[in-house]
């Protein structure tokens, strides 16, 4: 049964139609069918702007949309949300049991970070250097969890999970504590302007890197978003200081892969999934008109 969903939508940034084979509304639809076929556990509801797939597990999905990017596919995917159910009048959530072996050094930083995603560990063994550990964790919690596990783990970690039941909501939400920085405009972008935004957080793109306005282009440092001019040049005068520039020194930007997408975006913030790219996106991708939307003077 599936226990998460995400909608999919026709890509409608600038770049639309510039980096896939397949891109109308026609040939995702079709392409979306054929996976049922196959796939058991895949659902799918047709919406007003698009397709709500819904599926295992966040990892289930995020192989599905691999899968259509590496088949020339392009289109744009919202945050992925758990289903809920309504049990007896309750809310209720799903949960997984999670099985881990990890070694024995890494087991104290996995144990530390599952707890902090509302897990509760189950049973706990050590023999010949690894840790067997066993946990019963919310779906939600375990959003972008793999990636960070296999960091934490050197790669040497193993993980499986499997669906446990529906549980009662904890009334405790995992939210985003960060804000993102936003491209001001269309153009490529310039080691000068990058420089600049560097200081405000960690960015996802390097120079000579084409986006969009509304574009997301770093994670902030604090938890509101910002606009940045990351393609902004630096003005040439006639008198330059020796070694003026030469101590800048430009942080190799953090690439998103898409597992990293989707677990880094909010819900006013969509993945744009081309065979040659990963991007984040804000939903308006106007600054003004995302404003008046959130007034409530857009509908």
């Amino acid at each position: 049964e599936p226990t998460v969903k995400m909608v999919f939508s026709i890509n409608s940034s600038p770049f639309a139609g510039q980096e896939g084979e397949f891109s109308t509304s026609r040939q995702i639809r079709e392409r979306i069918s054929r996976e049922l076929e196959t796939d058991m556990a895949l659902r799918v509801e047709d919406v007003q702007n698009g397709w709500v797939v819904s599926g295992r597990g966040e990892l289930h999905l995020a192989i599905f949309i691999e899968r259509m990017r590496r088949d020339g596919y392009e289109f744009q995917v919202s945050r992925p949300q758990v289903i809920e159910k309504e049990i007896n009048g309750q809310r209720m959530e799903p949960y997984e049991l999670v099985f881990i072996d990890v070694p024995e050094a890494s087991a104290g930083i996995v144990i530390q970070k599952l707890g902090s995603r509302q897990g509760q560990l189950l049973n706990m063994r050590t023999e010949n250097g690894t840790t067997s550990l066993e946990f019963r964790v919310p779906t939600a919690g375990l959003f972008g969890f793999r990636s960070e596990f296999l960091t934490d783990t050197r790669g040497l970690g193993i993980i499986n999970t499997l669906f446990d039941d529906y549980r009662p909501q904890t009334g405790k939400k995992i939210e985003h504590e960060h804000g993102s920085l936003v491209a001001h405009e269309l153009g490529t972008t310039r080691l000068y302007g990058l420089l600049i935004a560097q200081g405000r957080g960690v960015l996802f793109v390097g120079p000579g890197e084409s986006v969009y306005k509304g574009q997301v282009v770093g994670k902030n440092s604090r938890a509101q978003d910002l606009r940045v001019n990351v393609c902004k040049e630096k003005k040439l005068s006639n008198m330059r200081s020796k070694g003026e520039g030469v101590s800048e020194h430009f942080d190799t930007p953090k690439v998103m892969g898409l597992e990293d997408a989707l677990e880094y975006i909010g819900d006013d913030e969509l993945v744009e999934v081309t065979p040659k790219n990963i991007r984040i996106r804000k939903v308006i991708l106007d600054e003004n008109e995302e404003k008046k939307r959130k007034k409530g003077i857009l509908k």
